[in-house]
């Protein structure tokens, strides 16, 4: 089999090379406090497009910094008990995606609450205010200035602020709420499930926003991560800072979250993926000490993953 990165009995040993900054768990029991004092001032909007077994509305809510956040929340009709529901996250630049792409877990009694990451390719609020670098690429965005400005920790706190929601919904179960996304999105199903651990369960597919160092390391700063080479190319054309900017990022590397994960975990990795390499994923998954699982496709890239979608219905699905 081609290998480009680790051989697999070294991947899941693998703990990371990004350093982690000292004051790490100060950071973010602080940050979390911060989310916790907000008034998510929540609205619902009844959306344009609807369906016969399900209710479609634009939910708003405001995040830290004051930004207003969209969702997209889907709820079944004729179920009268509590239900789970189901927070989803999209890739990188992306959006909430279309409303029948959560139809298939409303036809199964789950209410579904989409985000759309500020900044992004949706209707969320990017408040601003940063120093430095704004042209490209939100790992690199705040980097110049205090890190509780760095974007990727208020869009991490967005994710586990939807998710607080969720649980505070009269129709929904709060034993009962799951998180799920793909590459960026299966980062923040990460994030929001450490930042808020009463999730349940947690299915991540091939995961950015891991390990920043080792993808620096492996000459694959490029795609999603080239914004690091930009960052180096514009700020630090020596190298003098690297540590210094590296242990920096170490404040949003999801694998240092992911050892606040309480809820069952499934995680998806294709072993050819170029995009976030296999490292830098299992960099994450080892991290992670609750109850886990780990399904691999050894062929298979930053790229549409076969019965993937079907397998995350079963894995929520499981008594």
């Amino acid at each position: 089999m081609p290998v480009i990165d680790l051989p697999l009995e070294q991947l899941k040993t693998y703990k990371g090379t990004n350093p982690r900054p000292k004051d790490f768990d100060e950071y973010w029991d602080s940050a979390i406090a911060e989310m916790h004092a907000i008034d998510p001032q929540l609205e619902l909007v009844p959306s344009a497009f609807q369906v016969p077994y399900a209710e479609c509305f634009d939910l708003h809510y405001t995040g830290v910094r004051g930004a207003r956040i969209h969702a997209k929340y889907v709820r079944p009709k004729h179920v009268e008990a509590k239900h789970p529901a189901i927070v989803m996250f999209h890739g990188y630049s992306g959006n909430a995606g279309d409303w029948t792409d959560k139809l298939s877990y409303a036809s199964l009694g789950f209410s579904v609450l989409a985000m759309d990451c500020r900044g992004q390719g949706g209707s969320s609020e990017d408040v601003g205010g940063v120093k430095g670098n704004t042209h490209k690429g939100h790992i690199i965005r705040g980097l110049d200035g205090p890190a509780d400005n760095l974007l990727f920790r208020h869009i991490y706190l967005d994710t586990a602020q939807l998710a607080r929601i969720a649980m505070g919904l009269p129709e929904v179960d709060p034993e009962q709420v799951y998180a799920a996304g793909g590459s960026q999105g299966g980062g923040l199903t990460i994030a929001c499930a450490a930042l808020e651990p009463r999730v349940k369960k947690l299915a991540p597919v091939f995961p950015f926003l891991s390990d920043y160092k080792r993808t620096w390391d492996m000459d694959l700063d490029k795609d999603a991560y080239d914004e690091l080479r930009t960052y180096f190319r514009h700020f630090d054309r020596l190298h003098e800072r690297e540590y210094e900017i590296f242990e920096k990022l170490g404040y949003i590397d999801i694998q240092f979250l992911a050892e606040r994960i309480k809820g069952k975990v499934m995680m998806t990795v294709g072993l050819m993926d170029t995009i976030c390499p296999p490292s830098t994923q299992f960099a994450a998954y080892n991290k992670i000490n609750s109850e886990k699982r780990l399904v691999i496709y050894p062929d298979y890239g930053h790229e549409h993953l076969p019965e993937s979608a079907d397998r995350t219905i079963q894995f929520f699905l499981e008594q």
